[in-house]
């Protein structure tokens, strides 16, 4: 079995840890626009051999794990270089543009869209982690338009590797996972922007940061080269989002300064139920 990773991330890199994992016989080939991102993952143990776009010709899976803007235009090109038999799917978090950039090419039944719900705030060869997706949900759009053989191939891996399996469309994905993980993504990197613009000494930062305010922040430690894409392409139901969002915390203000501590109550015991949620996730 022959896998090739184009662009070797954590995503991209994860993933070939764990095909490595409960395939031991397949050889996973790299590809990376950066010279030391190949040889760190050669080095790590994430690759096996570092190589170029064009060796995706006689490849059994592409896993293509770029940013998403940079998908738009290296997916088209995996397409015109693989066989009829080769499956290749993109893992990026938005989906309806990816899926618009391939609607028409003759390889298109070769394609499945995913993106794993998976991940960390790190990035590169060495934030590869194996079992990522053990448990974790990987969302497929437009499985109609893959060829059923290559559904089951690729389906087949999902699972060996840990993962459940939801379908959608690929507009109702990004409008949810715009609520659910991109403004997430913006909350953080103002929350840091905000205590950075106001706590000018690191040392303060330090000292009185708790686990509260850790765990808040931790997604600004994200990549803004994978994020500003994201934010890009998915921009209508971002904004749609922050509008709710900026709502919600004017909304808030407004409580506090009328000092309205009843309704504040009500307000975050009304949310409580989160907990609840989240907990049937963790099952």
């Amino acid at each position: 079995m022959k896998i090739y990773i184009v662009g070797i991330g954590l995503i991209g890199g994860s993933m070939g840890m764990d095909i490595k994992t409960v395939y031991p016989e397949v050889t996973v080939y790299g590809v990376d626009s950066n010279e030391n991102h190949l040889q760190q993952a050669l080095a790590l143990g994430v690759i096996d051999v570092a190589s170029e776009l064009e060796g995706v010709s006689d490849a059994d899976f592409v896993i293509v794990s770029v940013p998403v803007d940079v998908a738009l235009t290296v997916l088209p090109k995996v397409l015109d270089l693989i066989g009829e038999n080769t499956i290749v799917f993109e893992v990026g978090s938005t989906k309806a543009p990816i899926c618009e950039a391939v609607a028409n090419h003759p390889r298109r039944r070769n394609f499945i869209a995913t993106h794993p719900i998976a991940g960390t705030e790190f990035s590169g060869p060495s934030a590869a982690i194996a079992g990522l997706f053990q448990g974790k949900t990987n969302i497929i759009c437009e499985v109609e338009r893959t060829a059923f053989k290559l559904q089951e191939k690729a389906l087949d891996l999902f699972k060996a590797i840990g993962m459940r399996i939801r379908y959608m469309e690929p507009k109702s994905h990004d409008k949810h996972i715009a609520y659910m993980s991109h403004l997430s993504h913006i909350s953080s990197f103002m929350l840091g922007k905000t205590v950075l613009n106001k706590e000018k000494h690191e040392q303060d930062i330090f000292d009185m940061a708790g686990s509260g305010f850790e765990s808040t922040v931790r997604l600004a430690k994200s990549s803004p080269a994978m994020w500003t894409p994201i934010f890009k392409q998915n921009r209508k139901q971002v904004v749609k989002t922050l509008d709710e969002y900026i709502s919600n915390l004017t909304h808030f203000k407004d409580l506090l300064v009328s000092e309205d501590y009843d309704a504040i109550y009500e307000e975050m015991e009304s949310v409580n139920k989160i907990k609840e949620i989240l907990n049937g996730m963790l099952k």
